[in-house]
């Protein structure tokens, strides 16, 4: 039938070629963009879940911003300490040259207790000028801050890390559960026929943790006066000595270590054979016949975790706290149980995409000022100084070789804590960031990313279906000229 108020075959033909154009348009806007998503109705479901890859990629890609950023802080902290590592070593040779007292003038001493004064100042300025972005790295504004700690039970706290989750203050409960105790052994004073004396001359050589003496002793001489000879030099050997009754030359001495621990010792053997078959020591007064004994470290549950103990100091490496401390000599000999709190502070590096305390971690770095470098019991790097109770001019060369070498040996372990967190803590977790950010990239990739070879494929159909479309509607709206033929 043919009409001309209504041309079916046009109708379908421009349907067709809309659809076309529209394939068309689409094609194009997804090569121009490169992208096959640009709007909700490309795909619905594909949008919701490209979205979310979209924000763990921002996520991750911060967290390895935040890492590097972190790995520069620990840059520029390094740095300084290695420069404070040079100043104590020339400080510690300086000390060592002064201590030549038979060959180096009042005035040459002097001169050194100047250039130490100086390098002294020098520690203290680069602790406190240190900085990153306005962040001052080594005055103590990243150290954790604790109270209520008992100066007398507690002579040092060293917190490395503390991960505070959702609390804001950390307990901290120390119970001692065995004593430290340090090496000793005993030597009676009531030996038949030279009682408080030593009954024939007796070579024997004292070893300690430091050094190994030999002490020659003629018949008769008292204990007291062995007991001089052996704290003459303890200094080398580690070990002192002690009358158990310094009223009574029959009670006996002890040879004692001079610092407690695993570490400590005393040994004493004796060197000549022709004499001194009374000579004997014990492990304790009344005791078996030994010739060495070794010192015992503290032995503490901290919140109930058990400690390792070295000596005096006790370490402890959980999730929540990283930490060190000394007890006093007391405190570590005594059972018992002291508590204090972590209140904050503290450097917190957000290393994770995801807020939450797994994704995040503390670092404690306190001052290294010379009036923080040293302890309690050795004195601190600025008692060195002049003016101080360790200055060479004072001629405490001794003591302040001591606190140097703590001081270099706090520096040092700073150092090391600084690199092994560097390592092992934000390498390897920029390197797992790293493989997440590609896989994650991939898979938003896959969803929302135009495939090329099939777009242009699917363009090229278009325009031949739109070019066919457009034929095949001129055609269409020309057969309704066809009933004109029917009018002639």
């Amino acid at each position: 039938m043919s009409r001309i108020n209504t041309n079916i075959g046009s109708l379908v033909a421009q349907q067709n070629l809309a659809k076309s154009n529209s394939g068309l348009e689409t094609s194009l806007q997804r090569l121009s963009t490169g992208l096959s998503i640009n709007r909700g109705a490309d795909n619905p479901a594909g949008l919701i879940v490209s979205e979310r890859l979209r924000s763990e990629i921002s996520s991750v890609s911060q967290a390895m911003s935040n890492i590097e950023r972190a790995s520069n802080v620990i840059a520029t902290t390094e740095a300084a300490l290695a420069e404070i590592s040079n100043l104590l070593i020339d400080i510690k040779g300086l000390t060592i040259e002064a201590a030549n007292t038979g060959g180096f003038s009042k005035e040459e001493i002097e001169a050194n207790q100047l250039q130490i004064d100086s390098a002294i100042d020098s520690i203290t300025r680069i602790s406190n000028s240190t900085s990153f972005a306005g962040l001052k790295l080594l005055n103590g504004s990243l150290e954790y801050i604790n109270s209520g700690v008992d100066a007398s039970i507690i002579s040092d706290v060293d917190i490395y890390s503390a991960n505070f989750g959702t609390a804001t203050t950390i307990p901290v409960t120390v119970e001692v559960i065995a004593s430290a105790e340090t090496a000793q052994l005993f030597i009676s004073g009531n030996t038949a026929g030279s009682p408080g004396a030593f009954l024939s001359s007796v070579e024997f050589e004292v070893t300690g943790p430091t050094g190994v003496q030999v002490i020659n002793v003629a018949s008769g001489t008292a204990l007291s006066a062995v007991v001089f000879n052996i704290n003459q030099v303890s200094d080398a050997t580690g070990v002192s000595a002690y009358m158990v009754d310094p009223l009574d030359p029959t009670s006996g001495m002890v040879l004692n270590s001079q610092t407690v621990g695993s570490d400590s010792f005393v040994s004493v053997r004796k060197l000549n054979t022709a004499s001194g078959d009374f000579f004997q020591t014990f492990d304790a007064q009344g005791g078996s016949p030994v010739l060495r004994d070794t010192g015992e470290d503290v032995l503490a549950l901290v919140n109930g975790n058990l400690a390792l103990g070295d000596g005096e100091t006790i370490s402890l490496r959980s999730q929540t706290v990283n930490m060190e401390m000394t007890l006093t000599r007391t405190a570590a000999q005594t059972l018992g149980a002291t508590s204090y709190t972590i209140i904050g502070g503290g450097a917190d590096f957000q290393i994770g995409p995801s807020i939450d305390t797994s994704q995040r971690v503390g670092f404690g770095i306190g001052s290294v000022a010379a009036s923080h470098l040293g302890n309690q019991t050795s004195g601190f790097l600025n008692s060195v100084a002049s003016g101080g109770a360790n200055s060479l001019v004072a001629g405490r060369q001794a003591q302040a070789s001591a606190i140097i070498d703590l001081a270099t040996d706090q520096i040092a372990v700073l150092r090391g804590r600084l690199g092994a967190f560097e390592r092992n803590t934000l390498d390897t977790t920029y390197n797992s960031q790293s493989i997440a950010l590609e896989n994650l990239t991939a898979s938003e990739s896959r969803i929302r990313d135009t495939d090329f070879a099939k777009e242009t494929a699917e363009l090229t159909r278009s325009q031949v279906l739109v070019s066919a479309g457009t034929s095949v509607l001129a055609l269409a709206n020309n057969t309704s000229q066809s009933v004109l033929s029917l009018l002639q």
